[in-house]
């Protein structure tokens, strides 16, 4: 998580945002002030929002649909991977407004999470993407293998993809502890001071070379060729054809509208690290800003990750649609079940009373309740 900053009152290279001792240029209140406002409000509109879908997604695919593709295996994981990111959420939206409370061992974990699963979501987009275009170009009859050897190759697949993920992580869990700063205590990494520019510097490229600029090149290229083959093919209809290449657009405008920002202004961290190019406070302050405003709209991919991989598909839309009608039937049969018992009742009380009626006419009847 990168959203705590340094002023003149600390003189070690550790926070997020300090880059270097000699560095830090002026104080950032206020820049924390928004950070204690900003990222609670748009952190737990993620997590309201992405928990839904991604729950959903789990329950619907783990309940009713057959995981017939790798693409259906890697959709599965990535609504996994967005929950597990989202659980973190919590923890930040407290250390924003009242500072890490629960420890290194706490801080360690859910830095090592949030970046695991962040870098997770990513791999298996790649991954549908290199699926969908396998599948559109080497196997254009849709025949997909549904033996038990393919299977165990699709979940090595997924294997090695979390692994990654785990291995992009580990920065986290080596450097992420708690520290004072700024009176409060905060989860941030802490990089040894003889080695701190080198390594933010490397770790920052890498997160923008691993995380957004590969993952973007394979998707536009698997997509592209997905598009160019559609065109060309004769024997799609002219409006499901259109209908992919636009759902196809979404899936690649999306990706690049949320990450790009984020990745652009890591980008310009890891430039002034190197160089030292900020020197001006007020510049300093908005790049501070731009990264909580970016990260946050990195973030809402997880939210909408259920929408483009999950909800477009027809068949998910089907067995989601045939959920809710079997749910409502079950209320309305309940329902029915409620409104007809007392009516059931008065009739067994009135058969009762007319039964032992003639037995003793001082003798109390019995109420039974069905």
């Amino acid at each position: 998580m990168d959203f705590y900053y340094h002023d003149d009152e600390d003189s070690s290279f550790n926070d997020s945002y300090d880059y270097n001792y000699e560095h830090t240029i002026c104080e950032k209140e206020e820049v924390r002030s928004f950070a204690g406002i900003f990222l609670p409000v748009i952190y737990s509109l993620a997590l309201v929002v992405g928990l839904a879908g991604n729950a959903l997604v789990v329950v619907v695919y783990m309940s009713k649909l057959r995981l017939r593709t790798l693409t259906d295996v890697c959709i599965l994981n990535l609504a996994f991977s967005d929950l597990l990111l989202l659980f973190t959420l919590p923890f930040w939206v407290a250390d924003a407004i009242h500072g890490w409370k629960l420890g290194s061992a706490a801080c360690k974990l859910t830095s090592f999470l949030y970046s695991t699963n962040f870098s997770c979501g990513m791999l298996m987009l790649v991954c549908i993407g290199v699926d969908r275009y396998r599948a559109a170009v080497h196997n254009p009859t849709g025949r997909t293998g549904s033996g038990s050897r393919v299977k165990r190759q699709w979940l090595l697949v997924c294997l090695m993809l979390w692994l990654v993920a785990s291995f992009l992580g580990l920065p986290e869990l080596i450097f992420s502890t708690v520290k004072h700063s700024h009176h409060r205590m905060s989860c941030t990494s802490v990089y040894p001071p003889s080695m701190a520019r080198p390594v933010k510097a490397t770790l920052e490229l890498l997160e923008v070379t691993l995380r957004f600029l590969l993952p973007s090149l394979v998707m536009v290229v698997c997509y592209c060729s997905i598009a160019r083959m559609l065109s060309r093919a004769a024997e799609v209809q002219r409006v499901g054809k259109w209908r992919t290449l636009r759902v196809l657009l979404a899936v690649v405008a999306v990706f690049l509208l949320t990450q790009t920002p984020y990745n652009v202004v890591k980008f310009c961290r890891a430039m002034d690290i190197i160089y030292i190019l900020v020197t001006d406070c007020d510049v300093s302050k908005r790049l501070d800003r731009a990264l909580q405003v970016t990260e946050g709209l990195a973030l809402s991919h997880a939210c909408i990750n259920p929408l483009l991989y999950a909800f477009i598909g027809s068949s998910f839309r089907g067995h989601v649609l045939k959920a809710a009608k079997h749910f409502g039937q079950r209320i309305g049969r309940y329902r029915r079940r409620t409104n007809e018992e007392p009516a059931a009742e008065i009739a067994l009380k009135t058969r009762t009373q007319s039964q032992f009626q003639s037995v003793s006419e001082e003798q109390d009847t019995s109420t039974f309740t069905i």
